[in-house]
């Protein structure tokens, strides 16, 4: 079955067919750098990760375009109120300029740490402002878009397939709800795409004014336009950006193109925590800082933000997290034990022992993912493969091509199991060599204590008929067995 996706546009599951063969053109709403990125803005951007991870595994070559939104996003995404940033520049006695670097610039780091790939390029808003202007007057030319003094508004009328994407029709939409209610428009519901204010910090000159900067909605169209051409395949956001954002979108640059913008619509849920909305009143919000602080690793933070259906609200509590990481130990074993298996220190009866076995939990991991990144279904086939290993149902030629699996297909898709070899250092696998002496020596309470200094250093250890299977804690590579 080949990559099927669910399509927010056509309210239905559909293959993937990239406008060109084995290219992907893919753009993905990125933040408004006015604070730092909490665990619920991270889950919509490992969503946008992982589904390039697997278009990739899949044999494709994505060109992924993530924007950074330094200028023009206003308060509670309405078309009145302050620009985001320059409200934060104001409480910190800051320049908005300096605020939009510093979190760009964390962002950045945020991502690196959660093992994101780096995207083609990641456009600011304040960078293509020629690009903006040359779509808003384009609009105005073809009568899509009026100009109100210095502002020019969007007249969402002119476009009959407004509201497809979010079920809002025009005729439906009541006026003040996200939308601002102001005299000078013809419709509530048009939007703008420049607005003029001789107080703000952060404008352009313009044939419209002096003093305008533009509209969230025309940032995006401009920027995916200039880096990624006027048609393609894949537009993600969370489920917030549905509407507006996402549907004004599509508005304004089908009517400047003519061509359809974005085959495939992709959009998360949103992620829960302690089984409400995240609020910074609740004080919930949490940063990859506050995953450290609790103890945690962000491996494990990106694998429990990943491993629910990305279309499934997700529930995150330092609990879950905790389970998460428990699960990802198992795969870290899993790996542990493949190479101790292909090494040939395995129980198995023959050589090929569970090949078909291995074979069907390969092809169910792929029948997941391609389940429109169906990730609860991928992990299960991999938590078969570890139960075949642990119930030394595996032969070395088996092992290893579930080995070779997992290392270049399953962990290039999660981007988060340990599946690097590690060494020990001289004293640690001294310690370990004297523990098992001590329990030869039937002096037990010696070896409890090894063990207990071990357990300090990071190393846990398993024993085993074979010998002493370790692991280090932190990282999750281990080997053995130690005899």
């Amino acid at each position: 079955m080949p990559f099927q996706v669910h399509n927010t546009l056509t309210k239905a599951k559909e293959p993937f067919r990239s406008l060109q063969p084995g290219l992907v053109r893919m753009y993905n709403c990125g933040p408004t750098v006015y604070g730092r990125a909490h665990i619920g803005n991270f889950r919509a951007y490992l969503f946008a990760d992982t589904l390039r991870r697997w278009l990739e595994c899949s044999g494709l070559e994505v060109r992924q375009v993530m924007n950074i939104t330094d200028v023009g996003h206003l308060l509670d995404d309405a078309e009145e109120g302050e620009d985001k940033i320059e409200a934060q520049a104001r409480r910190e006695k800051l320049d908005p300029w300096a605020i939009s670097r510093r979190h760009t610039e964390q962002f950045f780091a945020d991502l690196k740490d959660l093992g994101c790939l780096p995207a083609m390029v990641y456009p600011k808003a304040s960078e293509h402002i020629p690009e903006m202007l040359e779509m808003i007057d384009g609009l105005v030319a073809k009568g899509y878009a009026y100009q109100v003094g210095q502002d020019v508004y969007y007249e969402v009328s002119k476009f009959p397939r407004y509201g497809r994407l979010s079920g809002n029709s025009v005729e439906e939409l009541d006026a003040g709800a996200r939308i601002d209610v102001r005299e000078e428009k013809r419709h509530p519901a048009d939007f703008a795409l420049w607005k003029s204010d001789p107080h703000h910090v952060m404008k352009w000159t313009s044939r419209f004014g002096p003093d305008g900067f533009p509209g969230w909605h025309i940032e995006c169209s401009a920027m995916s336009r200039r880096h990624l051409g006027d048609r393609i395949d894949i537009h993600t956001g969370g489920e917030d950006n549905i509407f507006p954002h996402h549907e004004c979108e599509i508005a304004q640059t089908e009517a400047f193109t003519g061509e359809p913008f974005a085959t495939y619509w992709m959009h998360t849920k949103f992620l829960q925590v302690d089984g409400g909305k995240m609020s910074k009143r609740l004080g919930n919000c949490y940063s990859l800082d506050d995953v450290r602080a609790k103890g945690f690793t962000i491996r494990a933070l990106r694998f429990c933000l990943i491993r629910g259906h990305y279309r499934t609200p997700l529930n995150f509590t330092w609990d879950i997290l905790r389970e998460a990481t428990s699960v990802l130990e198992n795969l870290d074993d899993l790996v542990v034990r493949l190479r101790r298996t292909q090494a040939g220190q395995s129980g198995a009866a023959s050589a090929d022992a569970g090949l078909d076995e291995v074979g069907d939990a390969m092809a169910e991991f792929r029948a997941g993912m391609d389940d429109d990144l169906n990730v609860p279904r991928a992990i299960a086939a991999l938590m078969k493969l570890r139960s075949l290993s642990l119930e030394e149902q595996l032969g070395s030629m088996a092992a290893a091509q579930a080995l070779q699996f997992v290392v270049n297909t399953a962990n290039r898709t999660l981007g988060c199991i340990q599946v690097e070899e590690s060494s020990l250092g001289t004293e640690v696998e001294a310690k370990i060599r004297e523990r098992l002496a001590a329990r030869k020596a039937k002096d037990f309470a010696r070896g409890d204590k090894l063990r207990d200094e071990l357990v300090a250093m990071g190393i846990t250890l398993e024993d085993t008929a074979k010998g002493v299977i370790w692991k280090h804690k932190a990282s999750g590579a281990g080997g053995g067995p130690i005899a």
